[in-house]
């Protein structure tokens, strides 16, 4: 599927119910339509005045159980899974009405945000969609983490996790990042995580809405998941989903190849400020224009 060259917003609103992963609490969550250039903003309409934060990593404020964004006293928890929905079906405009600090857990992945967005529609917008072109590679590491960009005429990620555990391991993923792509073959990978973490985490007040409808659990040799994985290698595709959304917060698609290994959000955002000090390997240009180079050259 080609890459949209037009600013893309819903067609019209649509609204999410679920329970917050670590609060337990019931979200009700509306997403609506935005004009062109808006990009992507959450509104916490539960506090005074409703305060907006951008979903750019400026606005991060912590990653260390997931991606966190803020703004003067206001935070939206765990956006990385919607923030990949976006990205992965081309979105460019949005307002996420929020009455909580955590967004809806749902099942674990970003599948039923995309089914209910696909549903509603997706319409084009009369502004053109600019982009970061990645011109020269861009690359951090540190104790055992990797990842790197490099010149690509699409957006392509290649993933590699290595876990000790017997049936994780190490695996590898790569694919070209397209609203095909994405909805069929990242976006219902789910979280993971281990029993004795999840145990761990209760008895300190965390992932109280935690359970085996939205993630997958393992024990120290086996799922304990009743009906398994959703792909043999769910797990590094649900790494990519968690790539997608921490790389949609640099505020704009981008061309270029990214190679992830053992990474995750705080060493995805790492990553992000490096790339934004390394202005002389990239450039933004409208995707068109961007494309229309490549094919010439």
């Amino acid at each position: 599927m080609a890459i949209p060259l037009k600013q893309r917003t819903l067609a019209k609103p649509v609204q999410v119910k679920g329970i917050g992963l670590h609060s337990g609490n019931p979200v009700r969550m509306t997403i609506k339509p935005a004009p062109v250039n808006h990009g992507i903003k959450f509104k916490r309409v539960d506090l005074p005045d409703a305060p907006c934060i951008p979903a750019i990593f400026q606005m991060v404020v912590d990653t260390s159980l997931a991606t966190v964004i803020g703004n003067e006293g206001a935070i939206v928890q765990m956006i990385e899974h919607l923030m990949a929905c976006f990205s992965g079906n081309a979105i460019d405009n949005a307002l996420v009405e929020i009455d909580a600090y955590e967004m809806p857990v749902m099942d674990g992945s970003a599948g039923p945000y995309t089914r209910l967005i696909r549903e509603t529609g997706i319409v084009e917008q009369d502004a053109p969609r600019y982009g970061f072109v990645v011109k020269t590679p861009i690359e951090i590491e540190q104790d055992g983490k990797f990842v790197g960009i490099y010149p690509c005429s699409s957006f392509r990620i290649t993933c590699t996790i290595d876990f000790a555990h017997p049936v994780i391991q190490k695996q590898s993923y790569s694919l070209e990042i397209c609203e095909d792509s994405f909805a069929g073959e990242i976006s219902t990978a789910r979280t993971f995580g281990f029993l004795y973490e999840l145990e761990l985490m209760k008895q300190h007040g965390l992932a109280r809405g935690g359970s085996l409808e939205n993630a997958i659990v393992l024990d120290e040799i086996k799922i304990i998941n009743p009906e398994g994985l959703r792909f043999k290698d769910e797990f590094v595709r649900h790494k990519i989903l968690d790539c997608i959304g921490d790389f949609s917060l640099l505020g704009m698609p981008f061309l270029g190849h990214v190679v992830v290994k053992k990474s995750g959000h705080a060493f995805n955002h790492a990553f992000i400020k490096e790339f934004f000090a390394n202005k002389k390997s990239w450039e933004t240009r409208p995707l068109k224009e961007a494309l229309e180079a490549v094919c010439r050259s």
